[in-house]
């Protein structure tokens, strides 16, 4: 072997590791893990709005004074299954904040459906119900674990493209971007409802007219003079 083809492969290998030390590989094997757990979220997001249909079926008849409720959670959910974001989308701020605000308000409308209906034993005596009261704690679990998963991948590559000498390979080669995490938009909306599962439950049925105007108003007492 000549002392140029020496040469040569010394100055291959050396770019070689040099490319190495620079993220070449690692930066975007980073960045698919956190498209790969962003896809995990996002299956777990339409697997819970996937239930809302048969849950406001089932209560439909069952709990006609929370009819409005319930209007506004399906409303919630057409929303928040219309906004997605794919793999490319999860540097851009503004389509992630969309997003996140989507899941909140269908968070949200679950959570005080949920709650309202805790006053209706005769309800929560229905098995379709129980059931979908329990496949519905198993998604949001399930939307938690997601996300946190996804804001951990999320972390580490947006730390790789940031440190040195990764940071090089980041901007020169790949002119990457730091990947938006998730965040809930409101405090505790990403976390599930607690719901009361025991037969009888805690709550009770509200007082006769808290919900409408058909509480007896109350009689007058005369006043002899």
């Amino acid at each position: 072997m000549t002392f140029n083809a020496i040469r040569r492969a010394a100055i291959v290998v050396l770019a070689a590791a040099g490319l190495a030390s620079c993220g070449i590989n690692s930066i975007p094997t980073k960045e698919e893990t956190a498209k790969a757990r962003w896809a995990d979220v996002e299956a777990a997001f339409q697997e819970r709005a996937n239930l809302v249909p048969n849950l406001a079926e089932v209560a439909r008849g069952a709990a006609e004074q929370e009819r409005g409720i319930l209007t506004d959670v399906i409303e919630a959910r057409a929303r928040a299954t219309s906004v997605q974001i794919s793999g490319d989308d999860l540097t851009d701020p503004a389509k992630m904040a969309e997003f996140q605000q989507a899941q909140a308000q269908l968070s949200s409308g679950l959570g005080r459906l949920l709650a309202n209906f805790e006053a209706y034993p005769e309800l929560k005596s229905i098995t379709n119900y129980q059931m979908l009261q329990g496949q519905l704690e198993g998604t949001e679990n399930k939307v938690r674990i997601a996300i946190r998963d996804y804001n951990e991948a999320v972390r580490d590559y947006n730390t790789e493209i940031r440190t040195f000498p990764s940071a090089i390979g980041a901007n020169v080669i790949y002119g990457a971007k730091p990947i938006v995490p998730y965040q809930a938009t409101t405090p505790g909306a990403e976390v599930a409802p607690t719901l009361d599962m025991t037969p009888n439950g805690s709550a009770t049925r509200p007082a006769a007219g808290a919900n409408d105007n058909t509480a007896p108003a109350p009689t007058a007492t005369a006043v002899n003079n």
